[in-house]
């Protein structure tokens, strides 16, 4: 994060983020059927981090999951497609009572600084915005949902992406989607998904690597001196080893394998170094 607190990357800025609403007397129990992570825990205006897995328990879709009231969820997703999620999902209501939509009419905007009500997993409306606190260890963040839209700052964007990834949240992209399990991309820091819920899809073999600890790799903050690029392989002493999940300019997330000799890692030509992860991000 930069040292002068008068830099751009400290304004507000707008996000890529976008809202999918479940709405009606079915909604709760949908997303408890078809999402990994508790939903039944929250009470209203609380979130968590959750996702959507397919079958063989690869995650498809990471997000912020909101309850607005009993009947209205809010999935905040960072870079997933919503039309395309919320088409999936359709597939899955059959007579349940509810609606999906993409709320085009919301948008998010994020700033490096002090939520002024939200804390925790706990939002706050603000002005007619919907706050949610995304501080860590890295220092305060605040996220705002509403109808106006903010101007676009790229270093506050760039800013606001790094400080995702060195806390540990990937953005999966078109090359990581379906690819890795909660286990892989560590989603148990944001505390992203449940073992005691029940049934869902992918439950089996979120379970099984869990209780079996059949878990082998796992995320590393990663730095080079040039950006990097989500999708590259990661090669230790030469040999392929993992792969850059995410990537914001120099700083990207990996799955590599737990336990790792210490050796040297590239990602495209570029020497990585490996930075701890920050905390205070689980929800």
């Amino acid at each position: 994060m930069p040292d002068n607190p008068h830099s751009s990357a400290l304004c507000e800025t707008a996000l890529p983020h976008r809202v999918l609403q479940l709405e009606g007397r079915d909604a709760l129990a949908f997303a408890q059927a078809q999402t990994m992570n508790d939903v039944r825990a929250l009470a209203d205006g609380q979130w968590q981090w959750n996702g959507w897995l397919n079958p063989k328990g690869r995650v498809l879709a990471l997000f912020a999951l909101l309850r607005i009231d009993a009947q209205t969820l809010w999935l905040l997703l960072p870079d997933a497609d919503a039309g395309a999620l919320a088409a999936q999902l359709q597939r899955f209501v059959l007579r349940s009572k509810l609606a999906l939509q993409v709320r085009d009419d919301l948008h998010a905007a994020g700033a490096l600084a002090a939520p002024q009500q939200a804390a925790g997993n706990q939002s706050a409306d603000v002005g007619g915005t919907i706050e949610l606190d995304m501080g860590g260890d890295g220092g305060p963040r605040r996220l705002r949902i509403g109808t106006a839209t903010a101007p676009v700052s790229t270093e506050a964007t760039l800013a606001w992406m790094q400080a995702d990834l060195a806390h540990g949240l990937p953005y999966l992209g078109a090359t990581g989607t379906g690819e890795w399990t909660p286990q892989q991309l560590s989603l148990e820091r944001l505390r992203a998904f449940s073992l005691k819920k029940g049934c869902y899809p992918g439950q089996e073999i979120v379970a099984r690597t869990h209780y079996l600890g059949q878990a082998k790799r796992g995320l590393a903050l990663c730095e080079a001196d040039a950006p990097l690029a989500a999708g590259s392989e990661v090669r230790c002493d030469g040999d392929a080893c993992g792969r850059l999940v995410s990537a914001a300019g120099a700083l990207a997330l990996a799955v590599l394998p737990l336990g790792r000799d210490a050796g040297a890692l590239e990602a495209g030509a570029q020497p990585l170094r490996v930075r701890p992860l920050l905390g205070g991000l689980a929800r």
